[in-house]
């Protein structure tokens, strides 16, 4: 079984380790000890609380088919005289889109503006991170 220490979590979840300890010790997240005492969290935990905290489609504003949706703020607008880059910092991922000028202009968007990236893609490439400094331990 997967299991990730507090501070493995909180870096997977984009906060803090403080606050994966508050979600603790409210018992938000299940977490058990390991060997040494230290607290951790099995993977399908963190998957199911991960879960239970993504907005739900009823939520949306709009219907659309699309299910990859990342709210964050827009860091940077590049504008020429027919397409603009716009960059989304969404937790700890940046998301850059390539958009025509007439758009960004519809939209409004400008730099400290909340943003939505909605990511529809035929191809997506998923990778199993090497394990770094121990992270998703196999625990016997």
């Amino acid at each position: 079984m997967t299991v990730f220490r507090i501070g493995e979590a909180a870096e997977l979840l984009g906060v803090s380790a403080d606050t994966v300890r508050r979600w603790v010790d409210a018992g938000r997240l299940a977490a058990g000890r390991d060997e040494h005492g230290h607290r951790v969290i099995a993977g399908a935990d963190l998957a199911g609380f991960v879960r239970s905290q993504a907005v739900d489609g009823e939520e949306r504003s709009e219907e659309s088919s699309a299910r990859n949706r990342l709210r964050g703020i827009v860091t940077a607008v590049v504008k020429d005289t027919v397409m603009a880059q716009v960059d989304i910092q969404a937790g700890p991922f940046r998301v850059v889109s390539l958009m025509s000028r007439e758009a960004v202009d519809a939209l409004d968007l400008e730099v400290g503006s909340v943003a939505v990236a909605v990511i529809k893609s035929t191809t997506v490439v998923v990778e199993r991170s090497a394990p770094a400094g121990g992270r998703g331990r196999a625990s016997a």
